[in-house]
């Protein structure tokens, strides 16, 4: 049985029993038909993810892994902020008509400083940290630059990763100011999760636990039935995560290098709104 599923669950009924409606308020999201887009709340969910047990990918509905792998890629990796170097739709609705997000997420990413051993951007110094400076309790990347904002086309939901290494194992907090949980939980912790296990395989290391840490878990309004009704199939074995061994260096990670073995999960067939 997924302890994924199991997280997933809790996470959902606790915030449909003992959040906290924002319908008093007036918000900034809004569904496509111009209707405000009202949440029930709950705030400071922490959740833990062992990804020595298991891979963390939902079996109550189905996460596109591939999917998932693009964008983190292309945040990480590419350090893109325009869609057109994205393969998924997932960001058309905030790309201007030249298709960039402003100065967001891989742009952030990308900013270089100059250090005593050199000029690194945040993904290279922590890559530089994992193999030369393990012990080190300052590797972590920031993508919520405030002298940005007013040029970002959406604030960054998950903004900040810090990683610590324990002997020969990698861990990692991810720290998200707010969470979409029935269309973005699972995905932020599948991308995250795979990002873990790449900086560990080219640092040597082991992967670990990946510590999920939301300020604003919620669920919309339009989505309580659907979350009720997935909450309530019973979850399947988790999947196996199998890693392209030969890649070395991180840049040379594809889509293509990750598959999932025994990957079984329920069906949905509704098509799940999402507010802008």
């Amino acid at each position: 049985m997924s302890k994924a599923d199991l997280i997933f669950i809790n996470t959902c009924r606790d915030i449909l029993q003992n959040g906290v409606w924002d319908t008093d308020y007036e918000v900034r999201p809004h569904w496509d038909d111009g209707t405000p887009a009202h949440t029930v709340k709950r705030f400071g969910i922490v959740n833990r993810y062992n990804l020595q047990e298991e891979f963390p990918i939902l079996t109550l509905r189905r996460t596109a892994l591939k999917n998932c792998i693009d964008e983190i890629l292309w945040i990480w990796q590419k350090k893109s902020n325009n869609i057109h170097d994205l393969h998924s739709h997932i960001w058309d609705s905030w790309a201007d008509e030249t298709g960039s997000i402003g100065k967001a997420y891989g742009y952030q990413l990308a900013q270089k400083s100059v250090y005593k051993e050199g000029e690194f951007d945040q993904v290279d110094r922590v890559l530089y940290d994992l193999k030369h400076n393990p012990a080190s309790r300052r590797i972590m990347t920031n993508l919520y630059n405030f002298s940005d904002l007013n040029e970002m086309h959406l604030y960054p939901c998950a903004y900040s990763m810090t990683f610590n290494v324990s002997g020969d194992t990698l861990n990692g907090i991810l720290n998200q100011r707010s969470n979409d949980v029935l269309t973005a939980n699972n995905w932020n912790v599948v991308q995250y999760a795979v990002l873990l296990i790449m900086f560990a395989q080219v640092s040597g290391l082991k992967a670990g636990e990946l510590v999920h840490v939301i300020a604003d878990a919620h669920i919309y309004d339009r989505h309580v039935d659907i979350v009720k009704e997935i909450i309530n199939k019973e979850p399947l074995p988790a999947p196996k995560l199998v890693v392209d061994p030969d890649i070395k260096n991180f840049y040379d990670f594809t889509v293509d290098s990750f598959k999932l073995e025994g990957y079984e999960f329920h069906p949905l067939d509704k098509k799940i709104p999402v507010a802008i």
